[in-house]
């Protein structure tokens, strides 16, 4: 369980109120490890995603709330299988009773290919993306549902999606990055991240935020399956997550695996908690 989250299956009172469409939010585990590319293990990820929330204090100062009371459930994990496409299926009706329910899916990954998932779920207007890589590819080694296409097929296979917006990325295939440049991508690079504000860009649009922990420099998130130097400091995933969490109607925190002491699982959590209390309260500063 989530530390701060009721527990769904234990039949709590805030898990009765999560029935009744009361939840505000709801933390679905998804451990896909399907088509990682270099150090697989994010099957572990929303496990140490949890363990590495335990230490952190309930009460949030600068927005002055306590996690616990901002109606958040966990509904454990959706057990992932070998066939992609099923499962994505699967996850994405269990995504969906949250949004019906008006509450916040909050994914914990897995590899990024759930994000599909969960932007089906929510059927936003804008993709936010915290990724070192373009995941801009048709399909990789013939695959169309690799992690490493992802926002391709957000774009391409989710309707209701006008534009992606990519933070951090710094590497991509030359197609990937000819595809970038079409009038539906924007890539701010990691030099001008702790500039970007969103704006107007937001408001009046559905927004599903998406964070590949690999748009962390490898210094601060090692526990990733591809690692790309040069990226992003905590605090500028943080600035951004606060800036957007107003907006959003979904999150996810994916690509953690368990290939470190815990760095990029504790920024994963971290990062999760600051959406919620800068959902919560409407604070994005």
């Amino acid at each position: 369980m989530f530390p701060g989250a009721a527990d769904e299956r234990e039949g709590t009172d805030t898990a009765a109120d999560a029935d009744r469409g009361d939840a505000n939010f709801v933390v679905v585990g998804a451990p896909l490890d399907a088509t990682t590319t270099f150090q697989p293990g994010t099957r572990f990820g929303p496990r140490r995603i949890r363990t590495f929330a335990e230490p952190f204090d309930d009460y949030d100062h600068r927005t002055d709330q306590h996690f616990s009371e901002l109606g958040v459930v966990d509904r454990g994990d959706i057990r992932a299988w070998d066939d992609a496409q099923e499962y994505l299926d699967y996850l994405t009706s269990t995504l969906r009773e949250s949004v019906w329910n008006d509450a916040v899916p909050l994914l914990l990954g897995g590899e990024h290919t759930v994000s599909l998932a969960g932007a089906r779920a929510v059927e936003p207007d804008v993709f936010v993306c915290l990724d070192a890589h373009l995941d801009l590819y048709g399909a990789y080694d013939g695959n169309p549902l690799s992690h490493a296409a992802v926002t391709r097929r957000i774009l391409e296979d989710v309707d209701t999606v006008e534009e992606a917006i990519i933070l951090g990325a710094r590497t991509g295939s030359e197609a990937e990055w000819e595809r970038a440049a079409a009038d539906d991508v924007t890539v701010v690079p990691p030099e001008d991240v702790a500039d970007w504000d969103p704006g107007d860009r937001l408001a009046d649009r559905d927004v599903y935020l998406s964070v590949d922990i690999d748009a962390a420099d490898p210094g601060f998130a090692p526990g990733t399956g591809t690692t790309e130097p040069f990226g992003l400091e905590p605090r500028e995933l943080r600035d951004v997550v606060r800036a957007v969490a107003p907006h959003a109607d979904g999150f996810d925190a994916v690509e953690v695996n368990d290939r470190d002491d815990g760095q990029a699982a504790a920024l994963a959590a971290k990062l999760v908690r600051e959406f919620v209390f800068s959902h919560a309260s409407g604070v994005d500063t």
